[in-house]
């Protein structure tokens, strides 16, 4: 596609932009085109990251934090639960209104919105709420929800991410497909326009229960060339701008005056996933020949000791369940090669890998692909538009999958989505279980519902250990968020992180003069 810069962009700019200078937002996104924005079905960071500004849950963390100890309310105004821990009773406020002619929100709109989210035939979140066994409107403002058994954190799934984002019934229903196309949803900033492969355009919700916001529009513009959207900021024509995973970018945007540069938590993990049922994969010393072959050391530097982490569990350092103490295969293309052979490879083996053109991610794997390659191990990649990858991915058509995810940092979401046999893509309960692991269930299965929360801790830490035992996955580094904007944007909030990965634009958020 052709991409937008300097002059014709700021001609289109200036053409668009209804209100006058300081109310009007522009961001320029690192992703060729939207996917589907559904927040139910939505699974990329660029679509996450818009409808982010859209959504309200149940309860959220705090704007700028990414941590459930920051968890506060937010439609709900008090919540109750069960001494089991069983019953949860969720009290709505009265002045929460829906996008548009939709009406005011209530507990029907909120229960109605968390079985759809629990609904596999609708829903990429749904297994995240198995163990709910029933949600009722109690009252006109009243929700309560049973479960069949204690989770993690249940407020963690009713936060605005993922399958905690609240649809209005009435909406959903009107516009049927077309929802993926027009998300009608309760927060600060509305649903106005999709110009495909160019913006998405959001409009302030003047009936904002927490205030009419003091932007008035924002235009969440395509841009994947890393450089273009680089020169676009430069140039001024873009306010806010999500940045390329790697310490040079954090350098090179930090010199451009006025500009404030954020590394924002959670860091998205950047695994391998090894899919065991293709050969030769399908033979456990090849995989372990892939590990061993992967320097996280140099990853690290590669992406930039500043912004990155190295990863070597299934579970994210800082997460609650994370361990170290799992088998750790040092870098050695002695060791690649020596396992090779012994699994009647000499000569090396060929993977292939359908990947996203999303240049942060597509870096990385061509960095990787080039460590493989001293080890005899030769991969090849296709590389395909983002949704597109998300699509095949997901119908178990790539023998390397390679996903960089960020989730609500519990231990028990990252081995049950990713390492759980019931989350093996391609089968009816699928979620993003790309290597087909199945070597944790018990463990995985054991602490969600253990009270005792040492042990629910070791039942994690075993999980991780018989993982990377199996070589499922071979977890490379943990990148950060970056994002870079004007510094005469003022958000209203200190922001260290974001769960849903784009910074928090709020009714807050303002430009000074």
């Amino acid at each position: 596609m052709k991409i937008r810069t300097g002059i014709a962009l700021a001609a289109m700019m200036a053409a668009s932009n209804a209100y006058a200078a300081g109310t009007t937002l522009n961001v320029g996104m690192g992703s060729a085109d939207a996917g589907k924005l559904d927040p139910h079905v939505a699974t990329s960071t660029p679509d996450k990251g818009l409808l982010h500004w859209m959504f309200n849950g149940l309860v959220r963390i705090k704007p700028g934090e990414a941590s459930p100890e920051f968890i506060e309310p937010d439609i709900a105004k008090s919540w109750t639960s069960s001494e089991d821990g069983l019953t949860w009773v969720f009290s709505l406020r009265d002045d929460v209104e829906c996008h548009g002619d939709y009406g005011k929100l209530d507990a029907e709109d909120v229960a109605y919105s968390l079985k759809r989210s629990s609904n596999p035939d609708i829903s990429a979140f749904a297994k995240d709420y198995s163990a709910i066994d029933s949600i009722e409107a109690s009252g006109p403002l009243e929700v309560t929800v049973k479960l069949k058994e204690k989770v993690p954190s249940l407020l963690g799934l009713l936060v605005p991410y993922h399958g905690g984002n609240i649809v209005c019934k009435d909406a959903v229903e009107a516009l049927g497909e077309e929802y993926q196309r027009t998300p009608i949803g309760t927060g600060p900033f509305m649903f106005a326009e999709y110009q495909p492969q160019q913006f998405v355009k959001l409009v302030a919700n003047p009936e904002y229960f927490r205030g009419e916001p003091k932007i008035k529009e924002i235009y969440y513009r395509y841009i994947p060339s890393d450089a273009s959207r680089d020169l676009a900021f430069q140039a001024g024509e873009i306010d806010m701008i999500y940045g390329k995973q790697e310490q040079t970018w954090v350098e090179r945007i930090k010199q451009v005056p006025g500009t404030k540069v954020v590394v924002m938590k959670p860091g998205e993990m950047s695994v391998i996933h090894l899919n065991m049922t293709m050969p030769p994969l399908d033979d456990v010393r090849v995989r372990k020949a892939v590990a061993h072959a992967i320097n996280r050391d140099a990853m690290v530097q590669f992406k930039g000791p500043d912004v990155t982490l190295a990863a070597i569990s299934p579970v994210p350092e800082g997460h609650l369940g994370f361990t170290a103490d799992v088998p750790d295969y040092e870098y050695s293309i002695e060791k690649a090669k020596a396992l090779l052979a012994e699994a009647g490879h000499p000569d090396g083996v060929t993977i292939k890998a359908i990947h996203t053109t999303l240049p942060g991610m597509l870096s990385t794997m061509e960095a990787l692909q080039a460590l493989l390659r001293e080890a005899d191990i030769n991969l090849e990649i296709e590389t395909v538009e983002h949704a597109t990858f998300h699509e095949q991915i997901r119908k178990d058509m790539s023998q390397v999958t390679h996903y960089a995810a960020a989730r609500f940092p519990v231990a028990d979401v990252y081995l049950t989505q990713f390492f759980h046999s019931a989350s093996i893509v391609g089968t009816p309960t699928a979620i993003t279980n790309f290597s087909h692991c199945a070597v944790a269930d018990a463990e995985i299965e054991a602490a969600r519902t253990e009270g005792n929360a040492e042990k629910q801790i070791e039942y994690w830490a075993t999980a991780q250990r018989k993982i990377m035992e199996e070589v499922c996955a071979v977890p490379i580094v943990q990148s950060m968020q970056l994002w870079a904007w004007k510094d005469t944007l003022d958000l209203g909030v200190e922001v260290n992180g974001s769960l849903n990965l784009s910074p928090p634009v709020t009714e807050a958020a303002s430009f000074s003069e």
